[in-house]
């Protein structure tokens, strides 16, 4: 079986963002970028899954500007076996994303695909639900734990009362939470080796898709600060600010 494992280069999650100063989107420029936490966890997850030998072939594929390539070499690294990497100029909205890979799916025949439950850029969380409707098949989302049993896949995800355990026939989608494991870092053989992995590159309009953007921002603002605290005396001081609030116990 073959993996599909979707990657985004984003702003590195340990970088304050800085809002521009035309308020039109976040400043990336001369700061680091690196995968997207979510889907470096889906690919770690792709690796357990062919040395476990439920799996025999694990793909990458980004989207994105030329940069991206930086990314899946990160991935290569990681053990990954190839990349492709879509080309795209200007942000690419998650229904163009799910579209793109949809069409890489049908080409690719995945048995799985597992991406993150969304980019720390954006916080969208759309595009597996997209590409799941697009391709019909089913999706285990926010998964915290993963197996393959024959011919399916059993997905613990996280919800708000606990967790849920569905059974997915395969293909399926998976997408990833944080607890479902811990990313392994990428020794200096393999960084090496990775340089001579094959990437193919390719554009939205080799697959016939449009990702024209549907949505326009029309201002980015950093959250305003926060307030400094009141000090109160004793208890009764508090109980009567609480109440002048409109707080009741």
């Amino acid at each position: 079986m073959r993996i599909m494992v979707p990657v985004k280069r984003v702003l590195d999650y340990n970088v304050k963002p800085r809002v521009k100063a035309d308020g039109s989107g976040v400043d990336l420029s001369n700061v680091k970028m690196s995968m997207n936490p979510f889907d470096e966890i889906a690919v770690e997850e792709a690796l357990r899954l062919r040395e476990a030998g439920a799996a025999s072939e694990v793909v990458v594929v980004s989207i994105g500007e030329a940069k991206a390539a930086e990314t899946l070499r990160t991935a290569l690294a990681m053990g990954a076996d190839r990349a492709v990497l879509i080309t795209a100029e200007g942000p690419v909205e998650p229904l163009g994303v799910a579209k793109l890979l949809a069409k890489v799916a049908q080409e690719e025949q995945p048995g799985l695909v597992i991406l993150g439950k969304q980019a720390i850029d954006d916080d969208n969380g759309q595009t597996g639900q997209m590409l799941a409707g697009l391709l019909g098949w089913g999706q285990g989302t926010f998964a915290s734990k993963v197996a393959i049993e024959g011919e399916a896949a059993v997905v613990t995800r996280e919800v708000d009362g606990g967790a849920e355990t569905v059974r997915l026939a395969l293909p399926a989608i998976v997408t990833t939470d944080l607890r479902l494991n811990e990313p392994r870092y990428a020794s200096l053989p393999n960084i090496m080796k990775a340089k001579s992995k094959p990437m193919a590159n390719k554009t939205p309009a080799d697959y016939g898709v449009d990702v024209t953007p549907r949505l326009t921002v029309t201002r980015v603002e950093e959250p305003g600060k926060r307030q400094a605290g009141v000090k109160v005396a004793d208890v009764d001081e508090l109980v009567a600010k609480l109440k002048a609030l409109g707080v009741t116990g």
